[in-house]
């Protein structure tokens, strides 16, 4: 009978801290207390912290002004701002939080999260390398997977990651109609979910505890104002999109022709061209539209500063155009050397450790019983040859 008792009574313990340990909101680690724990992870300081190009890897994120949504914004022009209300903004006015997660406030020390990508590249790769720092200084452990692209390879993952228990998962959406079912399940299932770097719909914001990612929309308007500048606010301009129907896409074609509509009227959109992220595609719309056009395209505003824009340099090269202005989104090893050279113009600072970072610190906020926002913003900067220096060596 004493044999069977502490037969049990073993069990019991074995699994009460296999319960602890696994998953779903744990406690602290090392044997401390709640109150200990926290009080230890809001004293983490995380100023120092760099990301490989020598910039802070988690600066305070960004707030951004919301404008009333207009009754109907698909009502109104394409140029009209506003007309994108609800790709820009979305998860603002996505209404009340369903099922809304509640922070433990027991510190960020000793929990486990997942973060699911959307896909393998350059970009990717630093994106988890800043998650992995910022994991790492914030006493949490992390594992990133990759579906590479393939939104049923992510929902797989996202069962998965819901299988493993984790005190939280966040998540770069593949597709943006499918992020609503993503997010509803792992909110269904008890687990924090935390939108990331891309924005998904704003129904599927409700399910999300927050999201942090850039402002890609207000990054896109402060390059082409840069951009009219150097045209003197008059010319024709071309533009090579992201992929269509990501908010990207969006973003950085429409941020820019929506703000050069008000500060730069007599600029006129040319033609816009998905090549896709090859350069050799790239180059061949670019030498089509200098064929095309003649004179009358002296800009093109490309959404990738890698290969899109090395093929974009190659065919002004080829076909003796000094006269047209590249500028573009991103800031890659390829886009830095490009703008030092001088064939680039401009490129924006977006950093990819800084995005993987901004989530798992929201994580850690969360789990430190802060109050976060319903979306926030990287920083914004604007790199040309005069500070492309700061920003060396790149991160992709």
């Amino acid at each position: 009978m004493k044999r069977t008792f502490l037969t049990v009574l073993l069990a019991l313990i074995v699994s009460g801290s296999l319960v602890f340990a696994g998953g779903g909101q744990q406690s602290a680690g090392g044997g401390a207390t709640a109150s200990d724990n926290l009080q230890k992870s809001l004293a983490l300081d995380v100023s120092g912290v760099k990301s490989t190009d020598g910039q802070p890897l988690m600066p305070p994120l960004s707030p951004k002004q919301v404008p009333p949504r207009p009754a109907d914004p698909n009502a109104l022009p394409e140029e009209d701002p506003l007309h994108w209300y609800d790709l820009e903004y979305a998860g603002w006015n996505a209404g009340a939080k369903i099922n809304p997660a509640k922070s433990p406030a027991n510190g960020s020390i000793g929990k486990h999260v997942i973060v699911i990508v959307h896909g393998d590249h350059a970009w990717t790769t630093a994106y988890m390398n800043g998650a992995k720092k910022a994991a790492a200084a914030l006493g949490m452990t992390i594992d990133l997977w990759s579906p590479n692209y393939d939104v049923n390879v992510q929902n797989q993952m996202i069962d998965q990651a819901i299988n493993a228990k984790p005190d939280a998962i966040g998540v770069i959406p593949v597709n943006a109609e499918s992020a609503v079912q993503q997010f509803r399940k792992i909110n269904q299932a008890g687990i924090p979910a935390f939108g990331t770097n891309t924005l998904a719909t704003a129904e599927a914001m409700r399910y999300m505890v927050t999201w942090t990612g850039p402002d890609d929309f207000g990054q896109m308007r402060r390059l082409s104002r840069i951009l009219a500048d150097a045209m003197g606010k008059k010319g024709g301009i071309a533009y090579v999109t992201h992929n269509p129907g990501t908010s990207p896409y969006f973003a950085r074609m429409w941020g820019p022709r929506t703000e050069l509509k008000s500060y730069a009227p007599n600029i006129k959109t040319l033609d816009f061209q998905s090549p896709g992220f090859d350069a050799v595609a790239t180059k061949q719309v670019v030498a089509d539209w200098i064929t095309r056009f003649g004179k009358d395209l002296t800009a093109i505003f490309l959404a990738d500063d890698s290969t899109q824009a090395i093929g974009a340099a190659d065919a002004l090269k080829e076909a003796g155009r000094t006269d047209i202005l590249l500028v573009a989104a991103g800031n890659s090893k390829a886009g830095m050397d490009l703008v030092a050279s001088g064939d680039l113009l401009a490129i924006t600072y977006q950093t990819a450790e800084g995005d993987g970072s901004a989530c798992v610190k929201a994580m850690a906020d969360f789990f430190n019983g802060k109050s976060l926002p319903e979306l926030g913003y990287l920083a914004q900067d604007i790199i040309t040859k005069t500070n492309v220096a700061n920003f060396q060596p790149p991160q992709w």
